[in-house]
C-alpha cells in the first residue's frame, strides 16, 4: 500500500487583539495586530481584516536597518485600506515593546509618511502624527438631520483624513447622538467627528468627541487617534493650551492626551493586549 502523505498544514501567523487608548481590557478601541516577515498580497490582508472585524487591523514587517524607518505599517478596516490610523499604530507599538521585539523609538513607514512611536517608563506611548489642516466650511445641508443635532460650526480636516469636524452645543448633546449612518455617508470623505467642550474639566478631560465612519464600514469608532490630529488644533486654539486631554465618548470610551506642535500632533495613550493566538491561514 502507498505510504499515506501528511496533510499540508496551513501557515500560522501570530495575531493579537489590543485595546488601545486605555489601560483596562474591554474598553478603548480594539485593533488586530500581525507582525509579518513581508506583506502578502492585498486580498489576503483585506480578508484577514474582515475576519478580525475590528475597526482596524494593523500589519507590520521589519525594514532594513539602514533606512528612514524601522517597520512598514498598513491599516485595514473590514472593508478597505486606510491612509492613517492612530489606535492601530498605538496597538502595534505596544506589541513591539511588550514582546521585546523593539526598544526605544520606533519609526513606521506608512501611507502618511514616517510616523514615530515612543514608549515611556509609565507604560504609556506617544505617537508623532501630522496635524490635520482645518478649513472652516459652511454647515452642509442635511447634516443636522443626519447627525441628530444642529452643529455650531463645521471644518474640513484635509485630504489625509477626509473627515468633517462639527462642534455641538455641549457634552450632553454629543453623548446623546443617535445618527442616521446611511445619511452621514453623504457628508464626508471618511467620516464625521462631533465634539464639544467638557462639561466639567475636573473629570480629567478637556473636550469630548464621537466619530462616525460608515463610509469605510465603521458606524461608530470607539476611539479614533487620527481624529485627534484635528481635535487638537481645534481645541488648543480655543482653550489657549497646547497640552489637552480628549475623551471619546463611545460605549467603550477612551482617553487621548494631545500635544500640539505646529505641523505635528503628539497623541499619548496606553494599550493592553487582550487576545493572543494563531491565525491559521
Amino acid at each position: 500500500m502507498p505510504t499515506p502523505q501528511p496533510t499540508p498544514q496551513p501557515t500560522s501567523h501570530r495575531i493579537r487583539v489590543v485595546d488601545a487608548f486605555t489601560d483596562r481590557p474591554f474598553t478603548g478601541n480594539p485593533a488586530g495586530v500581525l507582525l509579518l516577515d513581508a506583506f502578502p498580497d492585498h486580498a489576503w490582508l483585506q480578508a484577514v481584516a474582515m475576519e478580525v472585524n475590528h475597526a482596524e487591523t494593523a500589519f507590520a514587517h521589519p525594514l532594513p536597518a539602514d533606512g528612514d524607518a524601522d517597520w512598514a505599517l498598513r491599516w485595514f478596516t473590514p472593508t478597505t485600506e486606510v491612509d492613517l490610523c492612530g489606535h492601530a499604530t498605538l496597538a502595534t507599538a505596544h506589541v513591539l515593546h511588550s514582546t521585546g521585539t523593539a526598544s526605544g523609538p520606533v519609526r513606521f513607514a506608512t501611507r502618511s509618511g514616517v510616523l514615530t512611536a515612543v514608549a515611556h517608563a509609565d507604560g504609556s506611548l506617544t505617537l508623532d502624527f501630522p496635524t490635520a489642516p482645518l478649513t472652516a466650511t459652511g454647515i452642509p445641508d442635511g447634516i443636522a438631520e443626519a447627525l441628530g443635532a444642529e452643529p455650531l460650526c463645521a471644518y474640513d480636516t484635509g485630504p489625509r483624513c477626509g473627515d468633517l469636524l462639527v462642534e455641538l452645543a455641549d457634552e450632553k448633546t454629543v453623548r446623546a447622538l443617535t445618527p442616521d449612518h446611511k445619511a452621514l455617508v453623504r457628508h464626508s470623505g471618511r467620516g464625521i467627528i462631533a465634539t464639544a467642550l467638557a462639561e466639567d474639566p475636573a473629570r480629567g478631560y478637556d473636550y469630548v468627541s464621537r466619530g462616525f465612519f460608515p463610509r469605510v464600514g465603521i458606524d461608530e469608532d470607539p476611539v479614533t487617534g487620527s481624529a485627534h490630529t484635528a481635535l487638537a488644533p481645534f481645541w488648543s486654539e480655543r482653550l489657549g493650551r497646547a497640552e489637552l486631554t480628549g475623551l471619546q465618548a463611545s460605549a467603550r470610551t477612551g482617553l487621548v492626551r494631545t500635544g500640539l506642535r505646529s505641523e505635528r500632533t503628539l497623541l499619548t495613550g496606553r494599550a493592553v493586549t487582550v487576545i493572543e493566538g494563531d491565525l491559521l491561514a
